[in-house]
């Protein structure tokens, strides 16, 4: 880590994206809670993810846009953009305004189909690659661990100003993103020219995915589980109901699973040069499956131990997936590779976030967990038992 944080231009990507992530964490927790409080229905809280995981569709433009510019201004203008859009939810009032918190979840979404995958490349870049799981590492640990503080910190200013004062300190985020980002000094060539038909050059990111044996099991094996995940984005809000607390305590779970998130995130890279980026996202998956089945249990002990084992199990797979896919693809496909594997896994939890919350109206969500925890913990045993190494170097520094 001391490596990693040697590079001036990894130490402001890091602080900028440490910003944003809070932003993110406090935003998207409150447009949930904000959601539940206008609506009263928990089904109509869990979609609010469902239109953020769809608007992720428009994943193969945004990969293709990230492959044709230079990312870091790319990244600026996407921070630019979202931060001035967010503030539409200060026209939120009542029941009626409650679409355009859908509009800024999409929103949401369907830029961080062009910010994160110019990141990867970004990153890939800017550093040596025996540094690529370490950046990938910290940049998870401090997003996911801030699920510590920022749903709090969100859920705090929304009960005591409201929505808008939220909305209004994500935007600054944004800003403050863009501005770390403009202070970087990373030299980019200019991006190739395209060289096939369009059609073939957004479908190049899935083409590789396919013919690449490690990252087809990782993406296909995600998928799998994310076609059952998704369920928990309704079925929290059960979960809470069942333990007598209110919505706004969705932002205290999602904090203890911020310290499980750190240690993950911390841990990831050198579990990663032990065990391969395939079986780290295993292990990642059947912690979660672990996690899963705590939900079930109606206590609230048992409830709070639950999070950081998600947390561990969620930063373990972002890593291990996301160094895949930077460690296995050339740069000049890269944000279309990124692009294409985040929207097989959008899709898969788009669509399970919408069956939660029809199948939560009707069964019992204890049922649910359980049938979760069944298909997670499969694919997670399907990884961890395919023997392909990640290609790092030996000498790779803890």
């Amino acid at each position: 880590m001391r490596t990693l944080l040697s590079y001036r231009d990894a130490r402001l990507l890091l602080a900028g994206q440490t910003l944003s992530a809070f932003g993110d964490w406090a935003m998207l927790i409150v447009l949930a809670v904000w959601m539940k409080t206008l609506t009263g229905s928990s089904a109509l809280a869990g979609l609010t993810f469902f239109v953020f995981a769809a608007g992720s569709l428009l994943a193969p433009l945004g990969g293709l846009l990230a492959d044709r510019m230079r990312r870091r201004p790319l990244m600026i203008v996407s921070d630019c953009l979202l931060g001035a859009f967010v503030l539409v939810l200060l026209l939120v009032h009542d029941r009626s305004d409650a679409w355009l918190i859908y509009a800024v979840a999409f929103v949401y979404g369907a830029l961080g189909t062009v910010f994160f995958p110019a990141r990867a490349a970004l990153l890939k870049i800017m550093l040596p690659e025996e540094l690529l799981a370490d950046a990938n590492g910290a940049l998870t640990a401090t997003r996911e661990g801030l699920r510590i503080i920022a749903p709090l910190a969100g859920a705090g200013l929304y009960t005591v100003l409201g929505g808008s004062a939220v909305a209004v300190l994500d935007s600054a985020t944004f800003a403050a993103s863009a501005f770390f980002l403009s202070r970087m000094r990373v030299a980019e060539e200019k991006p190739a020219p395209p060289e096939h038909h369009f059609v073939r050059e957004v479908t190049a990111g899935l083409r590789h995915v396919w013919e690449t044996l490690p990252l087809r099991q990782i993406v296909g094996g995600v998928a799998v589980a994310l076609l059952v995940v998704g369920f928990a984005e309704t079925l929290i809000f059960y979960v809470i109901a069942a333990l007598g607390k209110s919505p706004s305590f969705f932002g205290v779970f999602a904090t203890i699973q911020g310290v499980g998130s750190i240690a993950g995130g911390v841990t990831a890279a050198a579990v990663l040069r032990r065990v391969g980026d395939v079986r780290l996202v295993g292990l990642g998956l059947a912690l979660f499956a672990f996690a899963d089945l705590c939900l079930i249990v109606p206590s609230l002990g048992i409830v709070l131990v639950a999070g950081p084992i998600a947390g561990i199990g969620v930063s373990w797979a972002i890593v291990g997936f996301s160094t895949a896919l930077q460690m296995r693809t050339p740069l000049v496909i890269q944000g279309r590779v990124s692009a294409a594997a985040d929207l097989t896994l959008s899709v898969a939890q788009a669509t399970s976030i919408a069956t939660g919350a029809l199948l939560s109206t009707f069964v019992d969500y204890r049922i649910l967990f359980g049938v979760m925890a069944a298909v997670v913990l499969a694919t997670a045993g399907y990884l961890l038992t395919r023997r392909e190494p990640i290609p790092v170097p030996a000498t790779m520094e803890a």
